[in-house]
């Protein structure tokens, strides 16, 4: 999906151990509550989720996923006016959230599941390919690479390819190099410093580092919850290196710093 200016997406995870906001939206009611408060802070896309990938998550099955998800899908499908992202790697998950209403697919796993390009091409949907080395369990055990911008680029090479010969537009993919991920506080440094070089696949980018561990290390280790301004001020350093998509906890203080920062880049004497 191609955008002109800084999208937000708004962080909705249905789960009861993701690293920031798990339990909160256990709920289907405060769920979509939380959505529409998003949406109105200046959202404009609801990513909802219903696995934790923090670092050591433990897997879900396809049905606990749907169980958490689906209501909340179903509430929000027409009664939101942005679109609604599910944040998954199964293809039964993206099909029965797609025949929920919602219409962009964002995997951490890059559509490398069996039968994930399919669903995907199957579907017509925009899809969010990251960069994860390794799985949510073993991805933060030892972390290497040669040169990780290079190394991310590779990857997304061939992923874009791939869903290409699948049948999916290329302005249909968003990339995602994912920050934390199978990454030191050294490669997430490298890859927003160099955020930019991943234009040259001629689609959108989407980082994603709000409330992340890189965030409390560049902090003194600061724990989650005193993590807003360093999150605000990594999202428009993103937003300075070229994100397109910026998927956030803090939507309201996000947008704030975002628009100042439009406005500033847009001023004309």
């Amino acid at each position: 999906m191609m955008v002109n200016q800084p999208i937000i997406m708004g962080v909705l995870n249905i789960t009861p151990d993701s690293f920031s906001d798990g339990g909160l939206f256990l709920d289907s009611a405060t769920a979509v509550t939380q959505a529409q408060l998003m949406v109105e802070e200046g959202a404009g896309i609801i990513d909802i989720g219903g696995e934790s990938t923090r670092p050591g998550a433990p897997a879900v099955s396809s049905e606990d996923e749907l169980k958490r998800v689906m209501p909340v899908i179903e509430a929000l499908s027409g009664n939101i006016d942005v679109p609604i992202s599910i944040d998954t790697s199964k293809p039964i998950v993206m099909k029965e959230a797609f025949s929920a209403g919602a219409s962009i697919i964002n995997d951490v796993n890059a559509l490398r599941a069996d039968g994930a390009l399919k669903m995907a091409a199957e579907l017509g949907a925009d899809v969010c390919l990251m960069h994860m080395q390794g799985t949510p369990r073993t991805m933060q055990a030892n972390p290497s690479y040669d040169n990780v911008v290079d190394d991310v680029k590779k990857f997304f090479h061939e992923r874009i390819a791939a869903c290409e010969n699948a049948g999916i537009q290329l302005d249909s993919i968003t990339i995602d190099p994912g920050f934390g991920f199978g990454k030191n506080l050294g490669h997430n440094i490298a890859l927003l410093k160099n955020l930019s070089e991943f234009h040259d696949f001629g689609v959108s980018i989407l980082a994603g580092l709000s409330r992340k561990s890189m965030i409390g290390a560049l902090l003194g280790d600061k724990d989650v919850d005193s993590r807003l301004i360093g999150s605000v001020t990594a999202a428009l350093i993103a937003a300075e290196n070229g994100a397109d998509i910026i998927r956030v906890h803090d939507v309201a203080e996000t947008k704030d710093a975002l628009t100042v920062w439009e406005q500033i880049q847009n001023f004309r004497e």
